[in-house]
């Protein structure tokens, strides 16, 4: 015994050698050896990890990344590229992908080259191919003759999309392909109609402020060259041409649409028939703005679009209906493979349900990872993967490569990929229980659901905190919260009801369905209302960069993707995405695109706003990108701010004045005496302050500058460097008129970016 515990002594003495070492003895050639051993053990162990994070199959979903990465990498350019660079790339990279396909390491590098370079020539390609010329000065009195693409209908007005015949009226050099211009309420004339009206048009919006979502870019993909409003009557006129075979299919689904929409608010008036018609035919403009903004702030957007909670929910009823009625058949169930033909009928009502709900982009995906499920029944293969998911991002973004930069897109997929992730590692054993376990007793009193629902919100909100703080400046810390009252109604209630709804429609007897459908939607409105009224219900935070988006949008994938302990490396970057935010400098003033308003920083640290006439859409948007909760309206915002008949005058926080000159006269004495001029009309030669006129803002949009300790750091919306497509700016000429800003009746507002995650998705 006294031998064996030698030998253990030798052996710990072995193991641990700084402990048998007196204090400041010099370290032996022996623990090196032993930290030589760790650092071997380690790299080894690390080692292990690599090779299981990629092992065959495990880099599949990594191919989306590398194809966004190249698309984001399109629109990161200055200017525009050229399309064949990309196609010599994407060729070179295939070639020595090709050549090196029995080297284990270069070949999948290279494989993700080659995606990077695929990625970024879809999206010039897209580009190239749907080139058309946009409006780059307002344009008060066009004559436009077309047709009806398209209808929306709002709130307080109508929408309309006019491919463009002809066009003709003063500044109206170029004519347009598409415009998209205002109508007023209950006068928007039918999909395919040809019709012949006066309108005044803008150029597409441009950014808000530096940094701001680039509306005048979604515009363009949408293939839209100016937005306007019409002035006086349309008119129907006979078309000079038949409308094309993609126009009626327009116009049927679009007639269907309305048809559906109207028996729904017959039956249920209001916000809750609004909200009925968003369920199911995805239009959703009518609801009024207090609902909305309450199902935003509660972060229960996600319900108001069809996204992949609605598809599943659609698809699952349809399956398990189909499934159930032929099984009380036995000589039906006993022979046939009825699972693969409840499968088939599921994948039509949804493929149906996509082309009802206008196939918006969270839509699209939500089918393609649907169809993909269902597929998968069919040929007895399991698919709700991350595979799944992969396929249906590549998909997407081949098909509409700008959708990466739109919030919906970011949202949905961030929310879907931590759901399947946690799925395939965390959710599992709320459906593996022991029969009679405490945990399968609870699970008969529902708590298995409820504990699932409350984890997939909180999943969901977590993985699309980042980008509604990013587009929104905002977060919802009583989502779980909101998703828990809300979402059991939504999936046991309000969508089965909808869809016995649908079906009853053709025989006349929907109108109960659709009341009914009504209660649950009350139910979710009252909900919502009353989260959004709780203390604290909105978060806000200052607006950031791109590079802590990219940081944090990096983490949440390494973390979702990999399944080694070097998955917690994504966490890391999502601290460092965290510090970075914080650290983010605030401007200390603001400059509107028509240099007639700008927001100065006083020495409270809050914003003060001198302007020609207050543009509450821009100040709305300036307010939430600085983290304040004052409304536009707020009369706050003019407090310690002087103004007379020449212009305004604000101080920044060390007490030096910013001055808005309003008259030529005004400009050239602010010149002296101001430290920052910005004024509406030219500036005077040789100014002595730095300024901002109506020429810099014509060139480069809206501004923001940040005192440096020794003069103005300037940044713009539209860089002189940045020439793009969307971004085609006047000739700049002397004797220009004074700029007027676009009518707050043809410029987006907050919905129009069509965002259905505001702040999380409970499931999808």
């Amino acid at each position: 015994m006294a031998e064996q515990g030698k030998a253990r002594s030798r052996a710990r003495a072995r193991t641990w050698p700084l402990g048998h070492r007196a204090a400041g003895q010099n370290l032996s050639p022996g623990w090196l050896d032993d930290l030589s051993r760790l650092s071997q053990t380690a790299g080894a162990r690390i080692g292990d990890w690599i090779a299981s994070d990629v092992a065959p199959g495990r880099l599949v979903p990594w191919l989306p990344v590398a194809f966004g990465l190249g698309v984001a990498l399109y629109f990161s350019a200055d200017y525009e590229p050229s399309l064949w660079a990309g196609v010599i790339a994407t060729a070179i990279a295939l070639a020595i992908c090709i050549a090196t396909r029995a080297r284990p390491v270069a070949w999948p590098l290279m494989i993700g080259f080659t995606a990077i370079a695929a990625g970024f020539t879809f999206a010039t390609w897209k580009s190239v191919r749907i080139a058309h010329p946009v409006l780059t000065t307002p344009a008060y009195n066009v004559t436009l003759t077309g047709f009806v693409e398209r209808r929306e209908e709002r709130e307080r007005n109508d929408r309309i999309v006019i491919r463009v015949h002809n066009m003709s009226g003063a500044r109206a050099n170029e004519k347009l392909e598409r415009v998209r211009v205002t109508v007023r309420k209950g006068l928007a004339p039918a999909v395919a109609s040809f019709v012949e009206l006066r309108a005044r048009l803008n150029p597409p919006l441009t950014p808000l402020r530096p940094g701001g979502y680039d509306f005048a870019r979604d515009y363009y993909f949408q293939q839209l060259g100016a937005t306007g409003f019409v002035l006086g009557q349309i008119k129907h006129v006979s078309a000079p041409e038949s409308p094309s075979v993609w126009l009626r299919y327009t116009a049927a689904i679009s007639g269907l649409r309305d048809a559906i929409d109207a028996r729904i608010r017959a039956a249920v008036p209001g916000d809750k028939g609004a909200i009925a018609s968003a369920l199911i035919t995805g239009k959703r403009d009518a609801i009024s703005a207090p609902v909305n903004d309450a199902m935003y702030i509660s972060s229960l957007a996600h319900v108001l679009s069809i996204s992949g909670y609605h598809m599943a929910v659609v698809a699952g009823v349809v399956f398990f209906v189909v499934r159930a009625g032929l099984a009380l058949f036995p000589i039906v169930a006993s022979r046939y493979p009825i699972k693969k033909w409840a499968a088939g009928a599921a994948l039509i009502i949804a493929a149906f349900y996509l082309l009802l709900s206008g196939a918006e982009i969270a839509t699209q995906r939500a089918f393609i990872m649907t169809a993909i499920v269902l597929i998968g029944v069919m040929f007895d293969r399991p698919a709700l993967t991350l595979r799944t998911i992969a396929v249906a991002a590549l998909v997407l973004l081949a098909i509409a490569p700008e959708s990466i930069v739109h919030p919906s897109f970011q949202m949905s997929f961030a929310a879907t990929l931590a759901l399947i992730a946690v799925y395939e590692r965390g959710l599992p054993w709320l459906s593996n229980v022991p029969d009679k376990s405490l945990s399968a007793r609870t699970a008969l009193w529902g708590g298995r659901e409820i504990v699932a629902l409350i984890l997939a919100s909180l999943v969901a909100g977590l993985a699309t905190t980042l980008f509604a703080a990013y587009h929104f400046h905002r977060l919802a810390p009583y989502g779980v919260l909101a998703n828990l009252l809300a979402m059991p109604a939504v999936s046991i209630w309000v969508m089965p009801v909808g869809l016995l709804a649908l079906v009853a429609l053709p025989f006349g007897f929907d109108r109960p369905f659709w009341w009914l459908m009504g209660e649950g939607i009350e139910w979710i409105i009252v909900a919502a209302t009353w989260v959004a009224s709780l203390p604290g219900a909105v978060g806000r935070i200052p607006a950031f960069g791109i590079g802590p988006l990219l940081i944090g949008t990096a983490g949440l994938v390494v973390v979702c993707l990999l399944r080694s302990p070097l998955r917690w490396t994504g966490a890391g970057l999502g601290a460092a995405c965290i510090g970075f935010i914080l650290i983010t400098p605030r401007p200390d003033m603001f400059v509107s695109a028509d240099a007639g308003m700008a927001a100065v920083r006083d020495a409270g640290g809050v914003l003060r706003i001198i302007a020609s006439r207050r543009d509450e859409f821009v100040l709305g948007e300036w307010l939430a990108a600085d983290g304040d909760s004052r409304s536009a309206k707020d009369s706050s915002l003019a407090e310690s701010t002087r103004c007379d008949e020449n212009g305004c005058v604000a101080r920044l926080a060390d007490g030096r004045p910013v001055a808005l000159s309003l008259t030529a006269e005004a400009a050239a004495e602010d010149c002296e005496i101001a430290a920052f001029v910005v004024t509406n009309r030219t500036i005077p030669p040789h100014c002595a302050a730095p300024a901002i006129d109506r020429n810099v803002a014509r060139a480069n949009g809206a501004s923001r500058a940040r005192w440096n300790g020794s003069s103005f750091a300037i940044d713009s919306a539209r860089p002189t460097n940045y020439q793009r497509p969307w971004t085609a700016k006047p000739v700049q000429t002397a004797t220009s008129a004074q700029p007027q800003a676009p009518p707050r009746d043809a410029t987006p507002r907050l919905q129009d970016l069509d965002v259905e995650d505001a702040v999380s998705v409970p499931a999808d």
